[in-house]
């Protein structure tokens, strides 16, 4: 199979390396897992038939995310945030609007938080082995403990790119690749992958990835494939997104030969879920969304000590937070008084970093303010974000200081790898809606 030419695609400060293969009707976009080179003689004869037969109905849409392979290495690992701004970028480079996303290892949780952040964007999922987090709480027992992840990490870093972890690999999954030559092989696409360093710093983001909160707000067609041994985190899953279908394959190979047996059922589940698609192009009604809340602290008593300066001060407060706003593509929602209600950004990240900003520029005004950032479903009702996600959003500022920036739980497992920290500032009672965990932001970086 002749292999399409490299581009690329640029996301921000980053170069993102893409190909296109196939000329079929839906778009499919694979998002790599761990580390990929998309510049590696990798067809060997087992991918090469299952990803001809699979161009035969989609446009195939491959990339190395940023820090791996052909793409961008600007330091640390890439948060699920900017690695959804690539696949934007790759898609926006090829005049994709919509598509569906292919994900197995660490690109299952970044589809299925694409796909609840861009529902519009996205066709349909198909998913092989995903998990929503990869280490173990209490409802997700399947999972290894943190302290068994972090060995198994650093054992495999320590033996990156190097035969013999190759040949563990083999074993592990039954590839059947275990000749020398096969080996050196894989040792080398590894390497030219990532390097040790990159696989650590990768490592360590999937081990803070937790989208169970998300799962819920994907409402596109969800196909999952799964291994004998994995059906627990599959129906973990299946419990919580409607549209989701299980279909088990055999244990042994590489991915592309366990899905090989299913390439029929993949071209009419996304056949299906194109003419669906296609049908309801109206929008949707619902779709994940951070919003951020501010609150001057004691306004009342301001006002009636600045008298006639007060408003001269509110207008400027109420500039400079309109200023931060654009400067991270926040959109203004509404305002109340001396409050503000944003949202629209393109991920919590921002919202967090949008947030630390307006409270310091706020502060060097002269005002206390408290910030909230709160990531949910949200409603659309005549173009405005509405529901439970915006009071949540709402009561989360409330609990905070005067100088606080907020979090809920959900924000705060949703920005791993983003570098922003957090302080616990234990679980609270929010008026009406149950006890929720909140973190204070410690250290924004630029």
């Amino acid at each position: 199979m002749a292999v399409p030419e490299t581009r690329y695609a640029k996301s921000h400060e980053a170069h993102i390396a893409y190909r296109v293969a196939g000329d079929g009707p839906v778009d499919l976009v694979h998002v790599p897992g761990m580390a990929t080179s998309i510049d590696q003689p990798i067809y060997e004869r087992e991918r090469d038939d299952f990803l001809k037969a699979v161009g035969s109905f989609t446009r195939r849409i491959e990339f190395d995310k940023r820090g791996t392979g052909s793409s961008d290495r600007l330091g640390g690992a890439p948060s699920l945030e900017e690695r959804m701004d690539d696949v934007r970028a790759v898609m926006d480079a090829i005049g994709s609007e919509h598509a569906a996303l292919l994900g197995a290892g660490d690109g299952a949780p970044m589809s299925l938080l694409f796909a609840a952040t861009y529902p519009e964007r996205t066709v349909a999922l198909v998913l092989y082995n995903p998990l929503a987090r990869f280490t173990r709480t209490e409802d997700f027992t399947w999972a290894p403990t943190r302290e068994e992840y972090e060995r198994t990490a650093a054992a495999a870093v320590a033996r990156w790119g190097t035969t013999e972890y190759e040949a563990e690999i083999a074993r592990d999954y039954r590839h059947g690749d275990s000749t020398t030559e096969r080996l050196r092989e894989h040792a080398r696409r590894r390497r030219l992958a990532a390097s040790p360093g990159a696989a650590a710093l990768l490592f360590r983001m999937n081990m803070e990835i937790d989208v169970r909160a998300v799962l819920p707000s994907v409402h596109v067609p969800v196909l999952v494939f799964y291994p004998p041994q994995r059906r627990e985190p599959a129906l973990y899953i299946a419990n919580r997104i409607p549209t989701t279908e299980l279909i088990e394959t055999t244990d042994a190979g590489i991915v592309e030969q366990r899905l090989a047996p299913h390439v029929v059922k993949i071209e009419r589940f996304l056949t299906a879920a194109l003419a669906e698609k296609s049908e309801f192009e109206a929008g949707p009604a619902r779709v994940l969304a951070t919003v951020l809340f501010t609150d001057l602290a004691g306004s009342t008593e301001k006002s009636v000590e600045l008298g006639p300066r007060w408003r001269e001060l509110l207008a400027e407060h109420n500039a400079t937070i309109r200023r931060e706003l654009r400067k991270f593509s926040g959109r203004e929602i509404d305002t109340a008084g001396d409050g503000f209600f944003a949202s629209g950004f393109d991920g919590p990240a921002r919202a967090i970093r949008c947030a630390c900003a307006i409270r310091d520029s706020i502060t060097r005004l002269g005002f206390g303010i408290r910030v909230g950032v709160h990531t949910g479903e949200c409603d659309i009702v005549d173009g405005k974000l509405a529901g439970l996600a915006v009071t949540i959003g709402s009561r989360v500022a409330a609990q905070a200081n005067d100088g606080d920036v907020f979090v809920s739980g959900t924000v705060k497992d949703l920005v791993a790898g983003s570098g922003i920290q957090f302080e616990p500032r234990g679980v609270r009672e929010l008026k009406g809606l149950g006890e929720w965990a909140l973190y204070a932001v410690t250290d924004p970086p630029a």
